[in-house]
């Protein structure tokens, strides 16, 4: 997990999972990653839409395949049905990562209005 600049808007900061690195291929088929023709197992997605897109109409489940390029990162969001991710922005590159994750420092469910202590502290794989 890194927090990076947002592309499309430097002065804001985003947070995403790295899932592939310069010199590897990403691909999507049907919301399931695949890095240099490996599929990803990701017990941490979570996907919400049961709606599987071409790629015509949104790349969100089906994409690439792209190479990603040296010193950059093609990052994906663990909400993979409502994540704005380099699916859509591209990659990130090296220097616009901040820094990166090691575990949760608050976590807060909106839906119930209540932290969610059972979260906080965790590591982040």
């Amino acid at each position: 997990m890194v927090i990076f600049e947002y592309p499309k808007d430097p002065s804001k900061d985003f947070v995403k999972r790295v899932v592939a690195v310069g010199g590897d291929t990403v691909e999507i088929k049907d919301k399931q990653l695949i890095v240099n023709g490996n599929i990803i197992k990701e017990e941490y997605v979570v996907y919400t839409d049961v709606t599987t897109y071409p790629t015509i109409t949104y790349p969100r489940d089906q994409f690439g395949p792209v190479t990603v390029p040296a010193n950059s990162y093609f990052v994906m969001g663990d909400n993979r049905d409502h994540s704005l991710d380099s699916r859509f922005f591209g990659f990130v590159s090296k220097n616009m990562i901040k820094g990166t994750l090691k575990s949760i420092y608050w976590s807060y469910d909106r839906k119930t209005s209540s932290i969610r202590w059972n979260r906080i502290g965790k590591k982040i794989s």
